[in-house]
């Protein structure tokens, strides 16, 4: 499969090591190539940097991997017509650091960040899923109680919602629960506001839950 990963923190660059470890044409769209390549943390990456403007052009799957905050605005660089019929995989979370910690969500209740995305660019199929996991976590499951934690999917479009679940399963998610309808992305990102709790508590971000039903 040939993924864009938008973004290129470390949720972007840990997402695109490993996709590309299992196979697919990984490329990660930056606003400058260039500079990005001088940064430390991307010496020793092996995955192509692309313009923006150029990354999600022939990718099956494109991932928003960008601060939560400036999403929409950096997916615009990226152009609806690029977006336009693709699977938009959106692990972002709208957190908001202006006050401090813990910090707060910019988009929250009657809203998501995966919502204001899909209503920015409709053409685009957008699946929530991995923003309640650390970026270490959305790619090594196996590493926490023996891999049989929860990780969930939410999605308007059930072939893309499909396809997310497929690329989740690859990562070595067992315990997968898909959610009917975008506007679960709302809860989804709303368990944020507990999970940065529960990391300052137990001193590390590498936790998950496991639903039992």
């Amino acid at each position: 499969m040939r993924i864009a990963i938008i973004g290129t923190g470390v949720v972007g660059r840990t997402l695109a090591g490993a996709l590309q470890r299992l196979g697919h044409d990984v490329v990660v769209g930056t606003r400058n190539p260039t500079e990005t390549a001088k940064r430390e943390e991307w010496a020793t990456a092996h995955v192509p940097l692309r313009p923006l403007g150029t990354a999600a052009a022939g990718a099956d799957l494109v991932v928003n991997a960008t601060n939560g905050l400036a999403s929409v605005a950096a997916l615009g660089q990226v152009g609806s017509e690029h977006l336009a019929g693709k699977v938009l995989l959106d692990v972002a979370n709208p957190l908001d650091f202006s006050q401090g910690f813990p910090p707060t969500l910019g988009v929250k209740d009657t809203d998501s960040l995966a919502e204001q995305i899909q209503r920015a660019f409709p053409e685009a199929r957008v699946v929530k899923a991995l923003n309640t996991v650390t970026a270490s976590v959305m790619v090594n499951p196996a590493a926490l109680g023996d891999g049989d934690t929860t990780i969930f999917a939410a999605g308007d479009d059930s072939e893309a919602l499909q396809a997310v679940v497929g690329v989740l399963r690859e990562l070595g998610w067992q315990d997968i629960v898909e959610l009917d309808g975008l506007h679960n992305a709302r809860g989804l990102e709303m368990w944020m506001g507990l999970w940065v709790r529960l990391m300052g508590a137990l001193g590390k971000p590498d936790f998950n839950v496991k639903l039992v039903r």
